[in-house]
């Protein structure tokens, strides 16, 4: 059975299309026109396993947040279709990624639930290029919201700011990964006592 999840996001600042699949290759291919944000979702796509496609093309002679919230937003979005009734999956994943002097520690719940909790060390250098910082927990908040996952994302120290994300992303691509995929001892359950996620 096909796990692909497709988002078209069509406002007055955006036009956004999502594909992806969650049992793919790591195949990505992805423009927004914000350069490091198309680089953490590639991260995203290669180490979650995921294909994944992004066509972005937002409101930028503005500023970048209309086009950065409403991809992810779209992603959420595509990642729950994807997941369809969830059917034999893990549910639940964590992982610990570290990037030279930064560490980040992503636990998710495939849950049906929307939360999110994140903590990034302060202080971090305002803009990586053209992206603003502040947007990595609004990115994670839209996601979350659409995708109707917990999300917990931590990163306890970190000195450089394209570090601090970027191992954010890694951890959250195989978190990802590991909660998605099939628990070949839950072939046909749904793993929730509610009978429901």
């Amino acid at each position: 059975m096909s796990r692909v999840g497709r988002v078209e996001r069509t406002t007055k600042e955006t036009s956004v299309l999502v594909e992806i699949d969650l049992d793919g290759t790591g195949k990505v291919d992805v423009a927004t026109g914000v350069g490091f944000y198309d680089h953490m979702l590639d991260q995203l796509g290669r180490h979650g396993l995921f294909d994944l496609t992004v066509k972005t093309d937002g409101d930028l002679h503005i500023d970048s947040h209309h086009t950065i919230e409403d991809t992810a937003l779209a992603l959420g979005g595509a990642f729950k279709q994807a997941l369809g009734d969830k059917t034999g999956i893990y549910r639940f994943g964590n992982c610990t990624v570290p990037l030279d002097e930064s560490l980040a520690q992503v636990t998710v719940d495939l849950s049906g639930r929307p939360y999110l909790v994140h903590t990034e060390p302060e202080k971090m250098a305002p803009m990586i290029g053209e992206y603003d910082t502040t947007m990595t927990r609004h990115i994670l908040e839209s996601f979350v919201a659409q995708a109707q996952i917990a999300l917990h994302v931590h990163v306890p120290y970190g000195r450089n700011a394209h570090h601090i994300v970027e191992c954010q992303f890694k951890a959250l691509a195989r978190a990802l990964r590991y909660a998605s995929e099939h628990d070949p001892r839950a072939a046909g359950i749904i793993p929730s006592t509610k009978g429901a996620l």
